[in-house]
């Protein structure tokens, strides 16, 4: 089995948030690689004016609706490893809370909106009020993060995290960055930034209330979560002897070279078996035999 296979079984194992951080590794990584490459397509990605990332005394929001993909794409980009690793922490402790309860395609909706609903402040800010918000672009998963965040403390707002030493209610956490980042907009700190945040912490807690209310407004999204949430899933493999029926060869030679071939198509179609099962039903439908079998062929 090699590195890649041994890679899609691993991630086959993963639940949603992990999918997604692992999904936001690998992009800014690419992003990196593209911005020293070919810095223009790099910025292409980013919600930005313009072609380049210095400062513009003219910004139109038609520029904007030029690069529809960029509204989303922006937030798949990082500015460093420190901003990826914020962001990925805090997709991992709102997954805690919210996929113990909610669906992934909950989830991954809920981040995306979240995405989008920064994409739409920042546009109208730096339109609107381009004198105090000055900045020109926009990349990070910071405000679909918030979205989680927010939703999870609002949901379960008496819920406690162990910091270091003590247990913190999930309610405070977001009043300490609901203050940290309306003061920040309002010094004009990143102003930009910590607006998209708001925006996404304000999806956040919109959902949430609802939710509690009885009312999932996240259904009406449900079948855009539905596509999205499949492209953080393992495709099913049609297993090596259906795919190659068509070109089948009768041939005569040694049994055991036979036996071999047989032997290895019905273990690829065992792991394709169980990794389809993985997809369908999670990695803990699995039985004990199954989860054994998986460890085994990933050290082959």
């Amino acid at each position: 089995m090699n590195v890649w296979d041994q890679f899609k079984l691993k991630y086959a194992t993963f639940d949603t948030s992990a999918k997604l951080i692992t999904v936001l590794l690998g992009t800014t990584i690419l992003g990196w690689i593209l911005s020293f490459l070919y810095a223009p397509a790099y910025h292409q990605l980013a919600l930005s004016y313009g072609y380049t990332f210095e400062d513009l005394t003219n910004r139109s929001f038609v520029e904007l609706l030029l690069k529809p993909w960029s509204w989303i794409t922006y937030g798949f980009l990082h500015d460093g490893i420190l901003h990826f690793i914020g962001n990925a922490f805090g997709i991992f402790i709102a997954g805690r809370y919210i996929l113990n309860i909610f669906k992934g395609r909950q989830f991954l909706t809920l981040f995306f909106l979240g995405v989008f609903a920064g994409a739409i402040s920042f546009a109208l800010a730096t339109n609107l009020l381009p004198s105090f918000f000055k900045g020109t672009s926009l990349i990070g998963a910071s405000a679909g993060v918030f979205a989680l965040i927010f939703f999870a403390c609002t949901y379960f707002p008496e819920s406690e995290y162990r910091l270091i030493i003590v247990n913190i209610k999930l309610k405070y956490f977001a009043y300490f960055f609901l203050a940290i980042n309306i003061v920040g907009a309002a010094l004009g700190v990143n102003a930009g930034g910590n607006l998209a945040h708001l925006a996404g912490a304000a999806v956040g807690y919109y959902a949430a209330t609802r939710m509690k209310s009885g009312i999932d407004i996240l259904e009406g999204f449900a079948k855009i979560g539905d596509y999205i949430a499949n492209l953080f899933k393992s495709s099913p493999k049609q297993p090596k002897s259906q795919r190659k029926a068509k070109m089948k060869t009768v041939y005569k030679g040694k049994t055991t070279t036979r036996k071999t071939t047989s032997a290895k198509s019905t273990d690829q179609a065992k792991i394709d078996a169980i990794l389809d099962k993985i997809s369908s039903s999670g990695y803990e439908s699995l039985s004990k035999a199954e989860k054994d079998y998986l460890f085994k062929a990933g050290k082959e």
